[in-house]
């Protein structure tokens, strides 16, 4: 008999075709193809992004995530002579956690370049403490110096160098430091598509949250059953709230532009529209029957079977919605995923635009 998460998952769930997903960008970057969902009127569309602003109703706020992405992967040497790759998770004042592509034992020194960088202190479930030898401060400096981007597990081959991967997998605005993933919804904007948003009436602002590995994690019967997801770092500054609170009280549209947007407004928003809590953590799992407070439109690429991610965009679209706007994407052979194409699905508050 399946658990109740089985149960829960398999609603979430559709066969995609490996051919569909995308191991490169398309250039340029708004060339992508978007599929445009109007939930008040139950249509669909289908352009590229660069005609974005025609779809954009009238006043729109589009959020972007400005988080940078640093190459979180680093190589290093077992005092055994082999070599082991890490993923960074965290660092607090004294330790660095990490994922670890081999089994490591306590009291193991790690070195990269002949130079003891680490020794392995414990391990708690998949996560190893490592303490480094060096000022916690420079650990930083060791992976932005030392590592190589990482990539989501299932973008396999890709035919990406590593100074490429560092350019394509990073948005044109990024610009505050910390997250392992890339906010890919906004991948498909260049400097061109913003400067036409701009022209087209509406505004942009930027929020930030930094992406850590829980991101790419299966949800487990704990965050099922307590509603809580991994924690993330987001913030909100004092311009940027001022103006999306103006906006909120006169009625304009917000629409987040990925996940962790909308992930950042919803814990920041309180029932009456206001961004009561403007910076912190949050692990808040938004699913089926959770009522947005501040979000009326999200643009957001094709995501994983299963995952909390395409559980988020369900709740807002509607989870039979989403299986068929999902099955309308693989028929039309739209690409899924980090280097794929995008979705801009429009409230049931939102009347419809009409394309201009």
């Amino acid at each position: 008999m399946p658990s109740s998460l089985e149960r829960v998952l398999k609603q979430y769930d559709y066969m995609l075709p490996e051919r569909l997903v995308a191991k490169c960008p398309v250039t340029p970057r708004d060339a992508a193809r978007m599929l445009v969902y109007q939930r008040a009127t139950d249509t669909i569309r289908w352009d590229t992004f660069l005609h974005l602003p025609k779809y954009l109703p009238k006043g729109a706020v589009l959020v972007f995530n400005k988080t940078k992405v640093f190459p979180a992967r680093l190589k290093l040497k077992k005092e055994t002579g082999g070599t082991v790759k890490i993923l960074y998770v965290k660092h607090d004042a004294r330790y660095l956690y990490a994922l670890c592509d081999k089994p490591l034992r306590n009291g193991m020194k790690l070195s990269l370049g002949g130079v003891v960088r680490f020794a392995v202190r414990a391990k708690k479930e998949a996560v190893y403490t490592l303490v480094p030898h060096m000022p916690v401060s420079k650990v930083m400096e060791l992976f932005l110096r030392y590592g190589e981007t990482p990539i989501p597990p299932y973008i396999k081959n890709s035919p990406l160098s590593e100074s490429r991967l560092r350019k394509e997998y990073q948005t044109v605005f990024a610009s505050a430091l910390g997250s392992v993933a890339a906010p890919t919804a906004s991948l498909h904007f260049t400097k061109r598509l913003l400067s036409r948003i701009k022209k087209s009436g509406c505004d942009i602002a930027f929020v930030t949250l930094h992406v850590n590995l829980g991101t790419f994690a299966p949800i487990t019967q704990i965050a099922l059953r307590t509603g809580r997801l991994h924690e993330e770092y987001y913030e909100i500054d004092a311009r940027t709230k001022t103006l999306l609170e103006s906006a909120k009280r006169a009625g304009r549209p917000i629409i987040a532009v990925g996940t962790t947007v909308v992930r950042t407004l919803e814990s920041a928003a309180d029932k009456k529209g206001v961004l009561q809590r403007p910076s912190g953590f949050t692990d808040l799992f938004i699913r089926e029957k959770y009522q947005f407070r501040f979000v009326d439109g999200i643009i957001t690429n094709f995501h994983v079977p299963k995952s909390s991610l395409l559980i988020l965009v369900a709740a807002f679209a509607g989870q039979k919605n989403i299986l068929d706007l999902y099955q309308t994407a693989i028929k039309k052979k739209f690409r899924f995923f980090s280097f794929g194409d995008g979705m801009l699905i429009l409230g049931s508050k939102i009347p419809n635009p009409k394309a201009k």
